[in-house]
């Protein structure tokens, strides 16, 4: 009887592997690169986005982020700005979409926001909906 249900469950098996399929591509799919403006904190970002199968990944970078300099007033100093943002979500087949940005930052400064993208052509427009109001462009490439 064990035999036969063993046997039985490894016929299936691989009726059941090809019966699944991929993730349906996106138009966005691919590499996306580019560079915002500076918003109100005059703090560019450098953006690179990999859409696959509607699933976002990325990071943004901003290089003018610099750790506090040295205090002489004996205060706390300030806590550095968030100089690297990981970027993930979800891309619709058609239309705009939001993705979530988190600072890469240690303690208790841990920042959020959300972007908002829109694809016209071969370009993805980012928007920060919340703090600097940063506007970017990205190209595929």
């Amino acid at each position: 009887m064990k035999k036969t249900l063993l046997l039985l469950a490894l016929g299936f098996a691989p009726v059941v592997a090809l019966a699944q399929t991929p993730a349906p591509a996106t138009t966005f799919d691919g590499q996306w690169r580019g560079r915002s403006d500076g918003g109100s904190c005059n703090a560019p970002l450098e953006y690179a986005l990999s859409i696959e199968s509607g699933f976002v990944d990325g990071t943004a970078t901003d290089a003018t982020a610099r750790s506090p300099v040295p205090n002489t007033k004996k205060a706390p100093p300030p806590a550095p700005t968030p100089g690297l943002w990981q970027i993930h979500g979800v891309a619709k087949a058609a239309g705009s979409f939001t993705l979530l940005a988190v600072s890469s930052v240690k303690g208790s400064d841990r920042r959020e926001g959300k972007l908002n993208v829109s694809g016209q052509g071969g370009t993805l427009t980012v928007t920060e909906s919340s703090g600097c109001g940063r506007t970017a462009r990205l190209s595929k490439g």
